[in-house]
């Protein structure tokens, strides 16, 4: 196991161990989280796991949900499975090391063949900067969170997790406003519709750093821009709506009536 931190999520209801160099967790895991509209009882599925955070927060809120996790590398898929322990969710989680991108092909993880086409939700939220453009960090799992590999791009992780849900079942990911485009073109592709759009602003006036983009599978009603959400303050604190969901578990408010 790497050498790791231990960090205190929803204002200390999760404590997770997180690698002390490479990819490490933070606020996009927890608004992705609360993003997911899973109900007692429902299955979901993880593409790309980490150390947990994202697929933890899911199950702190939401009681009876069970949850396959998928992590490319077995030091996190076994950091992620340990955090789920420590927290006393391991009965309701389990975390596969394999490549996400394969999951419900024959080539993929075969625990999840089967699996295709069974989970209510699906969600990521994969690599978002292109090799050729970005500044790759040295630290070879923090590269890989953040950094596509030459042969990925956004549409593969797409269609992953279009392959896991259900027809009617939702795909939720979290990414820099700028894919938006790049985006809405590989969901619409993976027959993926009803897509709503939801924007994270650092503050009220400033351009959107983040979005959170859901579709279901097999929907055909139109794409809606929502208002979304404004993280800061003027004091630069965390607004009432964006502390209830870091601290106290509560779900995105996709305020689309």
């Amino acid at each position: 196991m790497p050498d790791c931190t231990e960090d205190a999520f929803l204002d200390g209801q999760l404590h997770i161990l997180q690698p002390r160099k490479g990819f490490r967790a933070g606020i996009d895991s927890v608004m992705l989280a609360a993003a997911v509209p899973a109900r007692a009882g429902e299955r979901v599925f993880e593409a790309g796991s980490g150390p947990g955070v994202a697929a933890l927060c899911l199950l702190k809120r939401v009681a009876d949900v069970c949850l396959t996790g998928v992590e490319r590398n077995p030091q996190y898929a076994a950091l992620a499975m340990e955090n789920a322990r420590r927290n006393g969710l391991g009965q309701r989680a389990t975390f596969i090391a394999g490549d996400a991108l394969l999951a419900g092909k024959a080539s993929g993880p075969p625990q999840l063949v089967k699996a295709a086409g069974g989970f209510h939700h699906a969600f990521a939220n994969p690599p978002f900067h292109q090799a050729r453009a970005a500044q790759i960090s040295p630290d070879a799992g923090k590269a890989a969170a953040h950094v596509q590999g030459p042969a990925t791009t956004l549409a593969d992780w797409v269609r992953a997790l279009a392959r896991m849900v259900r027809p009617k079942g939702t795909v939720t990911l979290i990414l820099p406003a700028t894919a938006l485009p790049t985006l809405l073109g590989a969901m619409q592709a993976a027959h993926l519709g009803g897509i709503r759009v939801a924007p994270l602003w650092p503050r009220t006036g400033q351009p959107a750093s983040r979005i959170i983009v859901q579709g279901r599978r097999n929907v055909k009603t139109p794409a809606r821009l929502l208002p979304g959400l404004v993280l800061h303050d003027a004091a630069n604190a965390f607004t009432e709506e964006a502390e209830n969901i870091l601290r106290h578990a509560a779900a995105f408010d996709w305020k689309d009536g």
